[in-house]
């Protein structure tokens, strides 16, 4: 009888010369050839809201003109040079380099001042910016009480103009959905179904989509969510309606990769008007 000690011994030295054979091929036995890292791109994306003069030191949500110019002057000192959504986009899906240092610049609400204030400065420092419109502040609000820098929203006129400077790109931040009530901004409530939510989405994002389209001529592709209250529920649904890239206000640091998914959630810093350049710039730059 043969012992199964015996057998043992056999198969390791079976093994052992399977390994002798594949190693003299040049074959690799156990070892995966693994992957090479991909590349990565450090992207910190800032987040203004309103730009006026009436800022004091205590606003969370507005800042001077002289604040978002120290910033951009610290910007350009350090070489970093502003990306729109779509300069990410061309790097994800068509392989186009992004600046060695980018940064993004994006405003929420789409207040007047927005382009008022922002313009002659990012044209100034050669930067561009990102601007998500709540919908019904534009088509509502707007045109009852416009270009009144402290509180005025964008018309459509405005947008339009904007866009034709080359130094401002537009995001949808929903028509009527920016408000941080039962809802939370454009979350998902407990008891509706996948299937209400889509619609109810669906309905208020594209109307301010087709608004956008009809009025300017084009469609956002960077959705911003309002006040950063995120639904997973509300990505394929986005994805669906064409969107490309979606932003938060969480602050952490982005890595670009040429994977699609990584636009989605982009990570924000929050602008106070009571922090030095020098400090925001220290906690959003590191990475």
């Amino acid at each position: 009888m043969f012992h199964c000690c015996n057998l043992k011994k056999l198969i390791r030295i079976m093994v052992f010369d399977i390994i002798l054979i594949a190693v003299a091929a040049g074959i690799t036995v156990f070892a995966k050839e693994t992957e090479p890292q991909a590349e990565r791109v450090f992207l910190p994306i800032i987040m203004y809201h309103s730009i006026t003069e009436n800022a004091t030191f205590y606003d969370d949500y507005k800042v001077t003109p002289e604040t978002v110019e120290n910033d951009l002057k610290y910007l350009s000192n350090n070489n970093y040079s502003s990306v729109f959504v779509e300069d990410l986009i061309n790097y994800v899906y068509y392989g186009k380099p992004l600046p060695e240092k980018p940064v993004m610049i994006t405003l929420d609400d789409g207040f007047y001042n927005n382009v008022s204030n922002l313009l002659p400065l990012l044209e100034k420092y050669d930067m561009k910016a990102t601007i998500s419109i709540v919908g019904q502040y534009t088509e509502i609000l707007a045109e009852n009480d416009s270009h009144v820098s402290s509180y005025s929203y964008l018309t459509w006129e405005d947008i339009k103009n904007a866009r034709s400077s080359g130094q401002i790109e537009f995001g949808n931040h929903t028509y009527n959905m920016h408000s941080n009530n039962v809802r939370k901004g454009c979350s998902k409530l407990s008891y509706e179904t996948n299937e209400e939510y889509a619609e109810i989405l669906t309905q208020d994002v594209g109307l301010c989509q087709n608004l956008m389209q009809i009025n300017t001529g084009t469609a956002p592709i960077v959705f911003a969510y309002p006040y950063g209250y995120i639904s997973e529920e509300s990505i394929p649904i986005l994805k669906d309606m064409g969107f490309l890239a979606t932003l938060t206000c969480f602050e952490k640091p982005n890595y670009i990769t040429r994977d699609p998914d990584c636009l989605f959630g982009l990570n924000r810093y929050n602008r106070p008007q009571n922090v030095s350049t020098e400090s925001f710039m220290k906690r959003m730059l590191i990475e």
